[in-house]
């Protein structure tokens, strides 16, 4: 590649850089984390196994609709309120909230408190409405 063009578009270069490393991150990032993505389908195969779905997000985003027998606990709240989840260490955890990026951090959470099977919902819950899947108010 021609230094030239690197030197004027150092901007475009390093945007390029920097979307690579977030791209290559998504793919060895929860290999790393010990966390694992569901897409719908996984989340629906948890669901119906009788997973704990834990929800993440605010009072106000649960109430205008959620996962059928979700447990929620805002984020905020959850580090003070793992003690409730305790007897959920051995199974399986599936961890949404609007599209994934909250329940991310809950996962690791979570792992640290000695959580055994962790999955954070790829998309949140709005990829579970997206794919027409049950939810209740």
């Amino acid at each position: 590649m021609d230094m030239q063009f690197i030197q004027d578009n150092w901007m475009l270069a390093s945007l390029a850089a920097v979307s690579g490393a977030m791209l290559i991150w998504s793919f060895i990032g929860s290999k790393i984390s010990g966390i694992e993505e569901a897409d719908t389908l996984k989340a629906t195969r948890l669901f119906n196994d009788d997973a704990l779905v834990l929800d993440v997000r605010e009072d106000k985003e649960f109430a205008a609709g959620h996962i059928p027998k979700a447990k929620h606990i805002p984020l905020g709240q959850l580090s003070g309120r793992l003690k409730e989840l305790d007897k959920f260490k051995g199974k399986p955890v599936l961890v949404t909230c609007r599209s994934g990026q909250r329940s991310a951090r809950a996962c690791g959470m979570l792992k640290k408190a000695g959580f055994e099977t962790v999955y954070n919902q790829a998309g949140g819950i709005i990829a579970w409405e997206r794919a027409n899947l049950p939810v209740t108010k």
